[in-house]
């Protein structure tokens, strides 16, 4: 790629320097402005620094339309010891179930999280939203205005995963017969 602003260092080396550098995600359309190019530009920029960081122990993390250079999820156990962290707190089975949830049908609201768990989901949602897992990104327009939850980049940094496209295809169960059916079988 070529250099941009008389910088000498190459596009994909600009985009690495600011990532590295910003404190939270950034979207595109900012790295444009900065960098005084067009969206496009940046687009390929990051496609080939993501291709280069790929082998080593970065990554590219995209989230709600925003880009962020984050750790390699492989290497979390090394990083967590080498800062003296404790362990990585495991979730439970619930509050797995509702993160679920939330990620493949993000926005969701607390009445579709209870729905389909089939139990209030009150307390599990406290702790992910705690744990910084999901935020609350509004409310929605139905009955009662009920608080909308998504999930953060952190859920992303959590599972190891670059993007919200990159959980694997929801699988749905096999409809079960209804009793009747099985008496006649």
């Amino acid at each position: 790629m070529s250099d941009s602003q008389g910088s000498g260092l190459p596009l994909s080396a600009q985009l690495e320097g600011l990532l590295f550098i910003a404190a939270e995600p950034v979207a595109p359309t900012e790295l444009a402005d900065v960098l005084e190019i067009n969206v496009k530009a940046v687009e390929a920029g990051l496609a080939e620094l993501e291709a280069l960081v790929a082998a080593g122990g970065l990554r590219l993390q995209r989230h709600g339309g925003r880009v962020q250079l984050t750790t390699a999820p492989e290497l979390a156990v090394s990083i967590e010891r080498f800062l003296g962290l404790e362990a990585r707190s495991h979730l439970s089975r619930p509050a797995l179930e509702t993160l679920a949830i939330i990620a493949y049908n993000q926005p969701a609201t607390r009445p579709q999280i209870d729905a389909i768990r089939g139990v209030n989901s009150e307390t599990m949602l406290k702790s992910l939203l705690f744990k910084g897992l999901i935020y609350e990104m509004g409310r929605s327009q139905g009955p009662g205005r009920p608080i909308l939850y998504a999930t953060t980049p952190d859920f992303l940094q959590h599972l190891g995963l670059n993007s919200i496209a990159d959980l694997p295809p929801l699988q749905t169960a096999a409809p079960v017969d209804s009793p009747d059916e099985m008496l006649k079988g």
